[in-house]
């Protein structure tokens, strides 16, 4: 699965090398993959394991900002591209969802590791989505 993502990611971003505003986008990307941890950390979503790095962060990011952050975020991406943007954030989004749900129904809660593979989930997806805008 790690060679899967990252050889996605890899082969997207050499879509991103054409100019600045390219590369722009691609460093956006980057740092709009971290948002992924707004679905991981949100207040339903429960740690694994009690003594984990889940159970520092997991349930400190209340539902409202989770929602805001990510709308705020589509809307930010309408910047790049009016329709490719916005929804390059929202298959992000249900892509982390579709990974913290797997996390809940295999562990019963997110770990650290859970965390990382949103993030580049999240990346892989924006990279694929908004290549070529």
């Amino acid at each position: 699965a790690v060679v899967i993502v990252l050889g996605s990611q890899a082969a997207a971003v050499a879509t991103f090398v054409d100019d600045l505003r390219s590369a722009a986008i691609a460093g956006a990307a980057v740092c709009a993959s971290r948002a992924a941890l707004w679905i991981t950390c949100a207040h339903l979503v429960p740690a694994a394991r009690p003594d984990g790095l889940g159970a520092t962060f997991t349930r400190r990011v209340p539902l409202w900002f989770t929602l805001l952050g990510f709308a705020a975020l589509a809307g930010a991406a309408t910047l790049v591209h009016p329709w490719r943007g916005p929804l390059a954030v929202g298959v992000a989004a249900l892509v982390v969802l579709l990974l913290v749900g797997r996390a809940l129904r295999r562990f019963g809660g997110v770990t650290g590791d859970v965390f990382g593979a949103a993030i580049e989930l999240a990346l892989a997806t924006l990279l694929i989505a908004l290549a070529g805008a």
